[in-house]
């Protein structure tokens, strides 16, 4: 699986205005609506759920990274998108660090293993420093989604 195969290019955000975990959280899904990704009606559901999600386990894991994520029932196909903050967001990561990164990634609820490989490939970029550096150093969507595509040609490569 690739990171292309779930993440929404156009929901991109290389600067995200929230300074908030909730607040991030809503935009990305803000995001993903208002391309289509998922339905604009269930927007307040899913963000409500992604959330209540955050409040059972932080997914900020550290080195200024989060990826906020669930399964639910109004999601019909597994998408995800990613935002960065320049000046990071308390998401209760387990370093206690900022925030700089996030990928959200939503999956519907009959797809427990596509949703874990998602989050298998989401984890093995956000592994490598020289990714995690490049992504905090994109200042633009395309250069966002233009990393996202090197990261899926590597990946390939190995």
């Amino acid at each position: 699986m690739k990171l292309s195969d779930f993440i929404v290019k156009d929901a991109i955000i290389a600067e995200l205005k929230a300074t908030s975990r909730d607040q991030v959280i809503r935009e990305l899904i803000e995001a993903l609506a208002a391309v289509k990704a998922i339905n604009p009606a269930d927007a307040d559901t899913i963000a409500k759920a992604v959330i209540d999600r955050e409040k059972h386990g932080s997914t900020g894991f550290g080195k200024g990274v989060a990826v906020p994520h669930v399964k639910h029932p109004a999601i019909k196909k597994r998408v995800g998108t990613v935002g960065r903050s320049s000046v990071g967001v308390d998401f209760s990561a387990l370093d206690q660090a900022p925030v700089f990164s996030v990928v959200m990634l939503l999956s519907p609820p009959e797809s427990p293993d596509g949703h874990l490989q998602a989050m298998e490939n989401i984890f093995r970029h956000l592994q490598m420093d020289t990714f995690r550096r490049f992504l905090r150093q994109a200042a633009t969507e395309k250069q966002i989604a233009e990393l996202l595509d090197e990261a899926d040609q590597n990946a390939i490569s190995r």
